[in-house]
């Protein structure tokens, strides 16, 4: 468009990238500490929990094997003298027979085991020494009444003590036999197991606090990413919003400056108002595209179609848009019957028409652009082909990038067809590739499962 101070044009296009900001670093090592915290929390309650069971299943085996043997070493003495028989009495381990000695230490003075006997003759005698505080009266007379065995913990000589009172009817009466075991070695065994545990435990929670780090540093690679494009999404959809607006603002104070004299009278006025309002609504309209892709709104609603006829039919309707860039086209299709969305496959084809027609129109005039139908694997296949200048090497891995545009791109695209098509392709469950042909120009094939069934 041109006035009276000379030509307004679309600002140079250009995209700036720039590193992360320090308030999305911030975020990340929030959210990296937050992860290794409930990794680490998580990991020591587990820890806990487990030790805990452990623990407490190892100390009731170790009490119940203990006071089994209290009960292995009781029975005997009882069994004797219920028989009859002699308990030998080696000075100063005798039974209660004798009023000033009760104690007998079963198996010698090292096996850590003491027994009294109280008989329902003579009742229970204290015993001679220090020893006594082993003795329970109390125990040994409820065992008796009652004739339930009764285990008690105490504490002998500084040393923890485990305490079996064991009644038993024998000669004329109830008896009662009761019997002590030291429980320093069952004591000492917790002590390992506990040292053990904790030990363990920190090698544990060191390794986790390592894998956890390296867990959440790997698991932040995709939210960086996402908040890296987000901010290029953002600076891209403002660039390309700019460009038609300034050109839009330019117009107006054309007009403005020139609101005397008739439209025909101010160049093409009109007409760019018209192509950069219909740029903005097509960018528009693909940026809701996106958000609503991204969202999870859009939904396939799949049916039996033909590729074939879609293609023809969309062809068709573009047909005037490729005769005005100069361009040729061609279509060479055979009937593919698939099962997918016929709306969003119009949408395709119409994307990947406009791209081609735009770069060929680009090259000169006398192009073609041909499309091709046709199965192959047992899939639906379409390709097209243009004329155009190709893609460089370099640009191929980001052909399909949302706002991408290549240097040498002709005007009028938004840079976000190519994305809307891959978007298509992978959610019909296919793939697209972007190729440059032998004889010059580029080629985009897309590849979609089929129903071979489907009408």
């Amino acid at each position: 468009m041109i006035d009276a101070n000379g030509p307004i044009t679309e600002p140079e296009a250009h995209h700036t990238r720039t590193a992360e900001p320090a308030g999305d670093a911030a975020l990340v090592r929030r959210v990296r500490w937050r992860l290794l915290a409930w990794s680490g929390g998580s990991t020591l309650a587990v820890l806990l929990v487990l030790g805990v069971v452990l623990y407490a299943v190892i100390d009731r085996s170790l009490a119940a094997a203990a006071e089994q043997q209290l009960r292995d070493r009781a029975i005997p003495v009882a069994k004797s003298l219920i028989a009859g028989a002699r308990i030998p009495m080696i000075d100063p381990n005798v039974i209660a027979a004798n009023p000033g000695q009760p104690g007998l230490v079963i198996g010698g003075a090292s096996s850590g085991t003491v027994a009294f006997v109280a008989t329902p003759f003579s009742g229970v005698v204290p015993a001679a020494g220090p020893i006594d505080s082993l003795l329970n009266a109390a125990d040994i007379n409820a065992a008796i009444r009652s004739g339930e065995e009764i285990i008690r913990e105490v504490t002998f000589d500084g040393a923890p003590w485990r305490v079996l009172t064991l009644p038993f009817e024998g000669p004329g009466g109830r008896y009662a036999v009761q019997v002590a075991v030291d429980a320093s070695a069952e004591e000492r065994t917790l002590g390992v197991l506990v040292a053990v545990l904790v030990a363990g435990g920190m090698v544990v929670m060191a390794v986790s606090l390592l894998l956890g780090w390296l867990y959440a540093d790997r698991a932040l690679v995709p939210i960086r990413d996402a908040m890296r494009r987000q901010r290029e999404f953002a600076a891209d959809a403002s660039h390309e919003l700019r460009t038609p607006l300034a050109i839009v603002r330019g117009t107006v104070d054309l007009l403005r400056r020139n609101r005397d004299k008739p439209v025909s009278k101010v160049g093409d006025a009109l007409d760019d108002l018209e192509s950069q309002t219909d740029r903005l609504t097509d960018l528009v309209e693909d940026l809701l595209v996106l958000a609503r892709t991204d969202s999870g709104a859009v939904d396939l609603e799949p049916a039996p179609t033909d590729l074939a006829e879609l293609v023809l039919d969309t062809t068709t309707a573009m047909a005037a848009v490729a005769s005005r860039g100069g361009v040729r086209l061609e279509v060479d299709a055979q009937p593919v019957p698939l099962m997918a969305d016929p709306a969003r496959l119009r949408q395709l084809i119409h994307l990947l028409l406009d791209n081609a027609i735009r770069h060929s129109a680009a090259a000169g005039e006398g192009r073609s652009v041909r499309c091709h139908v046709e199965i192959a694997d047992g899939r639906a296949v379409l390709a097209v082909e243009d004329e155009g200048l190709g893609i460089r090497g370099e640009d191929l891995p980001r052909v399909f990038d949302r706002f991408w545009r290549a240097a040498d791109a002709p005007a009028g695209g938004t840079g976000l067809g190519l994305a809307i098509a891959a978007w298509i392709v992978e959610r019909h469950g296919g793939s697209i590739t972007a190729s440059n042909r032998p004889g010059g120009g580029a080629r985009f094939e897309v590849r979609l499962p089929r129903v071979a069934d489907a009408a």
